[in-house]
């Protein structure tokens, strides 16, 4: 989108994701338009947000998720949510073949083994890099 800065791109300006019960926004800047707008992140609806500075900003967004989730109990529909817990990890067959392996010679899951590597790749990233702004 021609003027449109994404949050991401703005580090210097600090924080990048908004959130609200347990759903995630962007912070977006259409600089032509002088407003802000976003989306929630991580669900397969589209719902969107916007306003003309941060604080308006926040309130929009966090609008945008109640009214999200009222709308689903209205009619009937189960709100979709980010982060199941289970995802899809496309990897070449060997390396597959060597992890099932490993996993059984230490008499763990495979699902195990993948998770104690994630958990092992993460430890000592800074967490304050993925900032977070709870508006509520």
């Amino acid at each position: 989108m021609k003027g449109t800065l994404k949050a991401n791109e703005m580090a210097s300006q600090g924080e990048k994701f908004l959130r609200h019960g347990g759903y995630y926004g962007s912070v977006e800047v259409n600089l032509e338009d002088e407003l802000l707008h976003g989306r929630l992140m991580y669900i397969r609806d589209m719902i969107t947000y916007e306003g003309t500075d941060l604080a308006s900003l926040r309130i929009a967004f966090a609008n945008a998720v109640d009214n999200y989730l009222a709308f689903c109990k209205e009619v009937g529909d189960e709100p979709d949510k980010p982060f199941s817990g289970t995802f899809n990890v496309r990897v070449p067959q060997s390396l597959h073949r060597d992890a099932a392996i490993t996993a059984d010679k230490a008499g763990i899951s495979l699902n195990k083994l993948v998770e104690e590597a994630i958990r092992q790749r993460l430890v000592g990233i800074d967490q304050s890099s993925h900032l977070l702004v709870r508006t509520g």
